[in-house]
Protein backbone atom coordinates (compact mmCIF):
# COMPACT_ATOMS: atom_id res chain seq x y z
CA UNK A 1 0.00 0.00 0.00
CA UNK A 2 1.22 3.44 -0.40
CA UNK A 3 0.04 5.48 2.44
CA UNK A 4 -0.02 9.63 2.80
CA UNK A 5 -0.67 10.07 6.18
CA UNK A 6 -0.75 13.81 6.02
CA UNK A 7 -2.71 15.39 2.91
CA UNK A 8 -2.31 18.97 2.45
CA UNK A 9 -5.10 20.57 -0.06
CA UNK A 10 -3.03 23.70 -1.79
CA UNK A 11 -6.39 24.65 -3.52
CA UNK A 12 -9.94 24.44 -2.28
CA UNK A 13 -13.23 26.79 -0.91
CA UNK A 14 -15.59 26.45 1.76
CA UNK A 15 -18.44 24.69 2.51
CA UNK A 16 -21.61 25.26 2.42
CA UNK A 17 -23.32 26.68 5.55
CA UNK A 18 -26.84 25.82 4.31
CA UNK A 19 -29.11 22.91 3.66
CA UNK A 20 -29.25 21.53 0.04
CA UNK A 21 -31.58 20.64 -2.19
CA UNK A 22 -31.50 18.65 -5.05
CA UNK A 23 -30.77 21.25 -7.42
CA UNK A 24 -28.27 22.61 -5.94
CA UNK A 25 -26.77 19.72 -5.09
CA UNK A 26 -26.24 18.80 -8.31
CA UNK A 27 -25.00 22.48 -9.27
CA UNK A 28 -22.30 22.29 -7.33
CA UNK A 29 -21.96 18.50 -8.32
CA UNK A 30 -21.50 19.29 -11.74
CA UNK A 31 -19.44 22.80 -11.44
CA UNK A 32 -22.13 24.38 -13.69
CA UNK A 33 -23.99 27.54 -14.04
CA UNK A 34 -27.03 25.65 -14.86
CA UNK A 35 -28.89 22.29 -13.51
CA UNK A 36 -28.24 19.83 -16.03
CA UNK A 37 -29.88 18.67 -19.21
CA UNK A 38 -33.54 17.56 -18.87
CA UNK A 39 -33.30 13.52 -18.76
CA UNK A 40 -29.70 13.69 -17.49
CA UNK A 41 -28.03 14.03 -13.98
CA UNK A 42 -24.67 15.34 -12.57
CA UNK A 43 -24.84 11.63 -10.65
CA UNK A 44 -23.98 10.41 -14.18
CA UNK A 45 -20.24 11.25 -14.46
CA UNK A 46 -17.20 10.20 -13.13
CA UNK A 47 -17.78 12.61 -9.93
CA UNK A 48 -20.95 11.54 -9.39
CA UNK A 49 -19.86 7.97 -9.46
CA UNK A 50 -17.08 8.48 -7.11
CA UNK A 51 -19.85 10.32 -4.81
CA UNK A 52 -21.19 7.70 -4.72
CA UNK A 53 -18.21 4.82 -4.24
CA UNK A 54 -16.64 7.00 -1.08
CA UNK A 55 -19.25 8.73 0.75
CA UNK A 56 -21.91 6.78 1.49
CA UNK A 57 -20.10 4.77 4.09
CA UNK A 58 -19.15 8.12 6.01
CA UNK A 59 -22.95 8.58 6.78
CA UNK A 60 -23.81 4.69 7.59
CA UNK A 61 -24.77 3.75 4.16
CA UNK A 62 -23.73 1.32 1.77
CA UNK A 63 -21.27 2.11 -1.20
CA UNK A 64 -22.65 2.64 -4.38
CA UNK A 65 -26.57 3.25 -3.30
CA UNK A 66 -28.75 5.03 -5.02
CA UNK A 67 -28.52 8.92 -4.99
CA UNK A 68 -32.33 9.81 -3.36
CA UNK A 69 -31.31 7.52 -0.65
CA UNK A 70 -28.11 9.23 -0.09
CA UNK A 71 -29.69 12.89 -0.40
CA UNK A 72 -32.34 11.64 2.16
CA UNK A 73 -29.43 10.54 4.70
CA UNK A 74 -28.13 13.46 4.42
CA UNK A 75 -30.90 15.59 4.76
CA UNK A 76 -31.73 13.16 8.37
CA UNK A 77 -28.28 14.05 9.42
CA UNK A 78 -28.17 18.01 8.89
CA UNK A 79 -25.84 19.78 6.94
CA UNK A 80 -23.28 20.15 10.29
CA UNK A 81 -23.15 16.67 11.13
CA UNK A 82 -22.54 15.62 7.53
CA UNK A 83 -19.92 18.48 6.75
CA UNK A 84 -18.29 17.23 10.30
CA UNK A 85 -17.90 13.61 9.11
CA UNK A 86 -17.18 14.19 5.93
CA UNK A 87 -14.44 16.90 6.21
CA UNK A 88 -12.76 14.57 8.76
CA UNK A 89 -13.42 11.65 6.83
CA UNK A 90 -11.24 13.41 3.49
CA UNK A 91 -8.03 12.56 5.86
CA UNK A 92 -7.54 16.29 4.63
CA UNK A 93 -4.86 17.47 7.60
CA UNK A 94 -4.72 21.04 6.25
CA UNK A 95 -6.91 23.53 3.57
CA UNK A 96 -5.61 26.22 1.93
CA UNK A 97 -8.95 28.52 0.95
CA UNK A 98 -9.36 30.41 -1.66
CA UNK A 99 -11.90 33.01 0.19
CA UNK A 100 -12.78 34.76 -3.00
CA UNK A 101 -15.95 33.11 -4.34
CA UNK A 102 -19.69 34.11 -3.61
CA UNK A 103 -21.81 32.11 -1.57
CA UNK A 104 -22.84 30.94 2.02
CA UNK A 105 -19.19 29.61 2.15
CA UNK A 106 -17.30 28.57 5.40
CA UNK A 107 -14.10 30.32 5.99
CA UNK A 108 -10.88 29.00 6.97
CA UNK A 109 -11.44 29.03 10.18
CA UNK A 110 -14.86 27.07 10.38
CA UNK A 111 -13.27 24.84 8.00
CA UNK A 112 -10.55 23.74 10.60
CA UNK A 113 -13.10 23.16 13.14
CA UNK A 114 -15.56 21.07 10.90
CA UNK A 115 -12.69 19.29 9.43
CA UNK A 116 -10.44 19.22 12.96
CA UNK A 117 -7.89 20.65 10.56
CA UNK A 118 -5.64 23.41 10.17
CA UNK A 119 -6.58 25.72 7.64
CA UNK A 120 -5.03 28.99 5.99
CA UNK A 121 -6.42 31.76 3.57
CA UNK A 122 -5.47 32.16 0.06
CA UNK A 123 -6.55 36.08 -1.09
CA UNK A 124 -8.07 36.35 -4.41
CA UNK A 125 -6.68 39.24 -6.15
CA UNK A 126 -9.80 40.34 -8.02
CA UNK A 127 -11.87 40.25 -4.80
CA UNK A 128 -9.73 42.42 -3.09
CA UNK A 129 -9.33 44.95 -5.42
CA UNK A 130 -13.32 45.40 -5.65
CA UNK A 131 -13.52 45.84 -1.95
CA UNK A 132 -10.77 48.41 -2.44
CA UNK A 133 -12.68 50.30 -5.46
CA UNK A 134 -16.12 50.05 -3.46
CA UNK A 135 -14.38 52.28 -0.39
CA UNK A 136 -12.19 54.56 -2.55
CA UNK A 137 -13.42 57.68 -3.94
CA UNK A 138 -10.65 58.66 -6.71
CA UNK A 139 -8.36 57.05 -8.81
CA UNK A 140 -5.32 58.02 -6.53
CA UNK A 141 -7.02 56.65 -3.55
CA UNK A 142 -7.92 53.71 -5.28
CA UNK A 143 -4.26 52.82 -6.51
CA UNK A 144 -2.99 53.80 -3.43
CA UNK A 145 -5.70 51.71 -1.02
CA UNK A 146 -4.88 48.47 -3.50
CA UNK A 147 -0.72 48.66 -3.22
CA UNK A 148 -1.55 48.83 0.84
CA UNK A 149 -3.80 45.90 0.77
CA UNK A 150 -1.73 43.79 -1.51
CA UNK A 151 0.70 44.42 0.68
CA UNK A 152 -1.45 43.68 4.18
CA UNK A 153 -2.83 40.52 3.02
CA UNK A 154 0.49 39.10 2.06
CA UNK A 155 1.43 39.45 6.28
CA UNK A 156 -1.00 36.99 6.59
CA UNK A 157 -2.29 34.77 3.91
CA UNK A 158 -0.37 31.60 2.76
CA UNK A 159 -0.51 33.09 -1.16
CA UNK A 160 -2.65 35.14 -3.63
CA UNK A 161 -4.82 33.48 -6.19
CA UNK A 162 -5.90 35.13 -9.35
CA UNK A 163 -7.83 34.03 -12.59
CA UNK A 164 -5.02 34.40 -14.89
CA UNK A 165 -5.54 36.18 -18.59
CA UNK A 166 -5.78 33.21 -20.50
CA UNK A 167 -9.67 32.84 -18.77
CA UNK A 168 -10.32 35.75 -20.91
CA UNK A 169 -8.81 34.48 -23.64
CA UNK A 170 -5.53 36.61 -23.34
CA UNK A 171 -2.00 36.09 -23.60
CA UNK A 172 -0.41 38.25 -20.69
CA UNK A 173 1.95 40.40 -21.19
CA UNK A 174 5.51 39.80 -20.25
CA UNK A 175 5.80 43.17 -18.49
CA UNK A 176 3.87 45.39 -15.61
CA UNK A 177 1.79 47.79 -17.39
CA UNK A 178 3.00 51.44 -16.79
CA UNK A 179 1.92 54.16 -14.52
CA UNK A 180 -0.17 55.82 -17.02
CA UNK A 181 -1.43 52.96 -18.49
CA UNK A 182 -2.69 52.12 -15.10
CA UNK A 183 -4.41 55.10 -14.18
CA UNK A 184 -5.95 55.82 -17.44
CA UNK A 185 -7.29 51.93 -16.83
CA UNK A 186 -8.58 52.58 -13.26
CA UNK A 187 -10.25 56.06 -14.37
CA UNK A 188 -12.30 54.00 -17.15
CA UNK A 189 -13.02 50.90 -14.49
CA UNK A 190 -13.97 53.23 -11.76
CA UNK A 191 -16.02 55.70 -14.06
CA UNK A 192 -18.39 52.73 -15.11
CA UNK A 193 -18.27 50.94 -11.98
CA UNK A 194 -20.97 50.56 -9.75
CA UNK A 195 -20.73 48.94 -5.75
CA UNK A 196 -20.01 45.31 -6.20
CA UNK A 197 -18.79 45.61 -10.10
CA UNK A 198 -16.85 43.18 -10.88
CA UNK A 199 -12.89 44.03 -12.12
CA UNK A 200 -12.64 42.78 -15.56
CA UNK A 201 -9.83 44.84 -16.81
CA UNK A 202 -7.24 43.20 -18.62
CA UNK A 203 -4.78 46.07 -17.63
CA UNK A 204 -5.89 46.25 -13.92
CA UNK A 205 -5.39 42.02 -13.71
CA UNK A 206 -2.13 42.62 -15.25
CA UNK A 207 -1.26 45.38 -12.44
CA UNK A 208 -2.30 43.08 -9.84
CA UNK A 209 -0.26 40.01 -10.49
CA UNK A 210 2.60 41.89 -11.04
CA UNK A 211 2.00 43.68 -7.36
CA UNK A 212 0.98 39.77 -5.94
CA UNK A 213 4.83 38.68 -7.68
CA UNK A 214 6.04 41.69 -5.74
CA UNK A 215 5.12 40.53 -2.57
CA UNK A 216 7.06 37.52 -2.98
CA UNK A 217 3.44 35.17 -1.62
CA UNK A 218 3.00 32.39 -3.68
CA UNK A 219 0.76 33.31 -6.87
CA UNK A 220 -1.88 30.45 -7.92
CA UNK A 221 -3.14 30.85 -11.13
CA UNK A 222 -6.21 29.52 -13.07
CA UNK A 223 -5.61 28.69 -15.93
CA UNK A 224 -8.77 27.59 -17.57
CA UNK A 225 -9.74 25.44 -20.69
CA UNK A 226 -6.32 27.66 -22.48
CA UNK A 227 -3.16 26.28 -23.13
CA UNK A 228 -1.11 27.31 -20.58
CA UNK A 229 1.86 27.86 -22.67
CA UNK A 230 0.51 30.84 -23.68
CA UNK A 231 1.91 32.25 -20.13
CA UNK A 232 5.18 31.08 -21.21
CA UNK A 233 6.38 35.11 -21.72
CA UNK A 234 4.91 35.93 -18.25
CA UNK A 235 6.55 33.12 -16.34
CA UNK A 236 9.78 33.79 -17.94
CA UNK A 237 9.41 37.64 -16.68
CA UNK A 238 8.81 36.26 -13.51
CA UNK A 239 12.09 34.42 -13.05
CA UNK A 240 14.16 35.21 -10.48
CA UNK A 241 12.04 37.46 -8.50
CA UNK A 242 11.40 35.28 -5.86
CA UNK A 243 7.90 34.22 -6.34
CA UNK A 244 6.59 30.76 -6.85
CA UNK A 245 3.75 30.36 -9.51
CA UNK A 246 1.29 27.78 -8.85
CA UNK A 247 -0.53 26.64 -11.94
CA UNK A 248 -4.30 25.75 -11.18
CA UNK A 249 -7.04 23.76 -13.20
CA UNK A 250 -4.95 22.82 -16.35
CA UNK A 251 -6.60 19.58 -17.75
CA UNK A 252 -7.25 18.98 -20.01
CA UNK A 253 -3.72 20.73 -20.68
CA UNK A 254 -1.98 18.43 -17.76
CA UNK A 255 1.13 17.63 -20.02
CA UNK A 256 1.58 21.56 -21.05
CA UNK A 257 1.27 22.64 -17.22
CA UNK A 258 3.59 19.56 -16.35
CA UNK A 259 6.16 20.74 -18.85
CA UNK A 260 6.03 23.87 -17.66
CA UNK A 261 7.12 22.61 -13.63
CA UNK A 262 9.81 20.54 -15.23
CA UNK A 263 11.85 24.04 -17.13
CA UNK A 264 10.82 26.89 -15.26
CA UNK A 265 12.31 26.79 -11.32
CA UNK A 266 9.45 28.77 -9.88
CA UNK A 267 6.46 27.09 -11.36
CA UNK A 268 4.45 24.33 -9.72
CA UNK A 269 1.78 22.20 -10.94
CA UNK A 270 -1.72 21.58 -9.31
CA UNK A 271 -3.25 18.24 -9.29
CA UNK A 272 -6.63 18.82 -8.44
CA UNK A 273 -9.33 18.69 -10.75
CA UNK A 274 -7.31 16.93 -13.21
CA UNK A 275 -7.55 13.57 -11.34
CA UNK A 276 -10.79 14.49 -9.32
CA UNK A 277 -12.84 14.79 -12.62
CA UNK A 278 -11.36 11.95 -13.99
CA UNK A 279 -12.23 9.22 -11.52
CA UNK A 280 -11.17 5.87 -12.18
CA UNK A 281 -9.16 7.21 -15.41
CA UNK A 282 -6.91 9.17 -12.72
CA UNK A 283 -4.01 7.34 -12.51
CA UNK A 284 -3.60 7.11 -15.89
CA UNK A 285 -3.33 11.15 -15.83
CA UNK A 286 -1.40 11.19 -12.60
CA UNK A 287 1.08 8.85 -15.16
CA UNK A 288 0.96 11.12 -17.77
CA UNK A 289 2.29 14.27 -15.09
CA UNK A 290 5.01 12.06 -13.23
CA UNK A 291 6.47 11.64 -17.14
CA UNK A 292 7.00 14.96 -17.29
CA UNK A 293 7.45 16.93 -13.93
CA UNK A 294 9.81 16.55 -11.37
CA UNK A 295 8.32 14.98 -8.25
CA UNK A 296 8.89 18.19 -6.00
CA UNK A 297 7.13 20.44 -8.53
CA UNK A 298 3.73 18.45 -8.20
CA UNK A 299 1.03 19.43 -5.50
CA UNK A 300 -1.97 17.74 -4.38
CA UNK A 301 -5.65 19.83 -4.00
CA UNK A 302 -9.30 18.72 -4.46
CA UNK A 303 -10.01 22.17 -5.97
CA UNK A 304 -13.20 21.46 -3.75
CA UNK A 305 -16.11 24.36 -3.34
CA UNK A 306 -19.31 23.75 -1.68
CA UNK A 307 -20.35 20.26 -1.28
CA UNK A 308 -18.07 18.46 1.52
CA UNK A 309 -18.84 15.53 -0.70
CA UNK A 310 -15.93 16.52 -3.11
CA UNK A 311 -12.94 17.31 -0.37
CA UNK A 312 -13.73 13.46 -0.27
CA UNK A 313 -13.86 12.53 -4.07
CA UNK A 314 -10.60 14.22 -4.34
CA UNK A 315 -8.81 12.79 -1.59
CA UNK A 316 -9.84 9.27 -2.50
CA UNK A 317 -9.18 9.66 -6.39
CA UNK A 318 -5.82 10.93 -5.09
CA UNK A 319 -4.65 8.27 -3.01
CA UNK A 320 -6.25 5.25 -5.99
CA UNK A 321 -4.37 7.03 -8.27
CA UNK A 322 -1.45 6.70 -6.36
CA UNK A 323 -1.07 2.97 -5.78
CA UNK A 324 -2.33 2.31 -8.78
CA UNK A 325 0.53 3.96 -10.87
CA UNK A 326 3.35 4.11 -7.66
CA UNK A 327 2.23 0.38 -6.25
CA UNK A 328 1.99 -0.59 -9.73
CA UNK A 329 5.91 0.41 -10.60
CA UNK A 330 6.84 -1.23 -7.32
CA UNK A 331 5.13 -4.35 -7.89
CA UNK A 332 7.00 -3.83 -11.39
CA UNK A 333 10.57 -3.58 -9.55
CA UNK A 334 10.54 -0.16 -11.51
CA UNK A 335 10.67 2.08 -8.11
CA UNK A 336 11.81 0.80 -4.72
CA UNK A 337 8.97 1.26 -2.30
CA UNK A 338 10.78 3.37 0.03
CA UNK A 339 11.00 5.66 -2.80
CA UNK A 340 7.44 5.35 -3.79
CA UNK A 341 6.47 5.97 -0.10
CA UNK A 342 8.59 9.47 0.02
CA UNK A 343 7.45 10.43 -3.72
CA UNK A 344 3.73 10.19 -2.34
CA UNK A 345 4.49 12.31 0.88
CA UNK A 346 6.17 14.83 -1.28
CA UNK A 347 2.60 15.14 -3.47
CA UNK A 348 0.63 15.05 -0.59
CA UNK A 349 1.77 17.19 1.67
CA UNK A 350 5.53 17.76 2.19
CA UNK A 351 5.69 20.18 -1.68
CA UNK A 352 3.14 22.43 -0.34
CA UNK A 353 4.38 22.51 3.02
CA UNK A 354 8.08 24.00 1.60
CA UNK A 355 6.21 25.84 -1.27
CA UNK A 356 4.25 28.03 1.01
CA UNK A 357 5.98 27.95 4.00
CA UNK A 358 3.68 25.88 5.98
CA UNK A 359 6.03 24.34 8.91
CA UNK A 360 5.78 27.28 11.92
CA UNK A 361 3.08 29.17 10.23
CA UNK A 362 -0.10 29.73 13.14
CA UNK A 363 -3.33 28.56 11.23
CA UNK A 364 -6.55 30.11 11.29
CA UNK A 365 -7.85 30.06 14.60
CA UNK A 366 -10.57 27.68 14.84
CA UNK A 367 -14.49 28.53 15.67
CA UNK A 368 -15.41 25.54 18.12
Amino acid sequence: MIETPSLVDQYCHGVLRTELGLGTFEAYLGRTPGPPAPGTTFFDTQTGFAVRRWCPPLLDLEPHCPPARYLARRRELGVLEVGRRLLRGSGITTFLVDTGLPGDLMRPQEMAAAGAAEAHETVRLELLAEQVADTSGTVESFLANLAEAVHGAAGSAVAFTAVAPLEQGIAPAADPPGPGEVRGAAGRWLAGRQVGGRLTDPVLRRHLLWNAVATGRPLQLHIGVSDPLLLGDFIAAATGLGTDLVLLHGYPYHRQVAHLASVHPHVYADLGPALAHTGVRAAAVLAEILELAPFGKLLFSTGARGLPELYVVGARVFHDALEQALGGWVADGAWSRTDALRVAGMIAAGNARRVYGLEGRDPAPSTG
